[in-house]
């Protein structure tokens, strides 16, 4: 078969991707423009195609069997570019780092160690046990609302449990009894749920039944302390309601990974969205880092090479996309 990592994307996974594959592929890199006769003739005539875009101004991939995503999102993807013969699939392994990463930011609300650390480099003792105005808070006090409980949800509600936190979940579909879920709510009583914790994590991808889910009416109902963290896809929350509620001082804070606009092949350094987040104090900006591992990059790959032997011997693939 013919293999075809497209773009710098991709590209991550390609390194040491024969020692995972059960038999021997033709396997073929192209940058994310393509430029060349050879690379239009390349994509075009892919059996597999490794890659986070699929659009009318790439060729039509006739022969495909298999379009794999190397990440959870496919809202890249144009569906109906691809061929009936193609199946669409993605991968995960990304959950762990992402729960690490949630935890970590709102550790940083709760345990100063760089604003102490400064202080005591000028011998500033302020946070000195004794002393009353430096008690910091704890964040097993805390009540934390997650959006979504697939992969990541499920992640970071056992992290949660971990420190004594408690966990509500809102989520599509009903939520059996679970062990790390403390209440659970339907999708349809966002704004109730907003009402009810201090943190709230969206962890849901984009979709047309998702965009702009989190509005203006679930930050209206949320705490005056409340901490907003998107680590699913920025525009599940309403860029507009976010930054509103950032800039009033509405909420507490909060804490973007995932955004509203990228890097592309016009502009490699535009600013994350229409609206001035770098301005605000309120908010910590990360440039979708937060599932960007080693451990990640190990546990795609792996997915990548299963769905390759998989298609290589006539198999069903895992993870396709409905």
């Amino acid at each position: 078969m013919k293999i075809v990592f497209h773009g710098s994307n991709a590209l991550t996974f390609r390194e040491g991707l024969e020692a995972l594959l059960e038999s021997e592929h033709e396997i073929v890199e192209l940058p994310d423009m393509l430029i060349s006769d050879e690379d239009f003739a390349a994509f075009e005539d892919a059996d597999v195609l490794v890659g986070v875009a699929l659009n009318a101004s790439l060729p039509a991939p006739r022969r495909l069997k298999l379009y794999q995503v190397p990440g959870a999102g496919v809202d890249g993807i144009d569906r109906s570019a691809l061929p009936s013969s193609a199946l669409l699939c993605n991968c995960f392994g990304h959950e762990t780092a992402i729960a690490e990463y949630v935890m970590s930011a709102l550790l940083s609300f709760h345990v100063p160690l760089a604003d102490a650390d400064r202080r005591l480099r000028t011998g500033d003792w302020k946070y000195w046990a004794g002393r009353p105005k430096g008690m910091r808070t704890e964040l097993g006090d805390q009540s934390i609302g997650i959006v979504g409980f697939g992969h990541i949800g499920k992640a970071v509600a056992a992290r949660a449990k971990a420190f004594s936190m408690s966990v509500s979940v809102a989520n599509r579909s009903p939520i059996e009894e679970h062990a790390h879920v403390d209440t659970a709510y339907a999708l349809d009583d966002l704004a109730d749920f907003a009402g009810s914790v201090d943190i709230i994590v969206n962890t849901l991808p984009l979709t047309s039944e998702t965009e702009g889910l989190i509005g203006a009416e679930a930050f209206a109902r949320m705490r005056p302390g409340a901490i907003v963290v998107n680590v699913g896809r920025g525009k599940v929350i309403d860029e507009a309601a976010l930054f509103s509620a950032l800039r009033e001082k509405r909420i507490g804070g909060a804490v973007i990974d995932t955004w509203y606009v990228y890097p592309d092949g016009g502009n490699s350094t535009p600013m994350p969205s229409q609206f001035a987040f770098q301005e605000l104090d309120n908010v910590v900006m990360t440039p979708h880092m937060s599932g960007w591992t080693h451990g990640t990059i190990s546990r795609r790959q792996k997915v990548i090479a299963e769905n390759i032997n998989r298609i290589a011997s006539d198999q069903a693939p895992v993870n396709v996309v409905s």
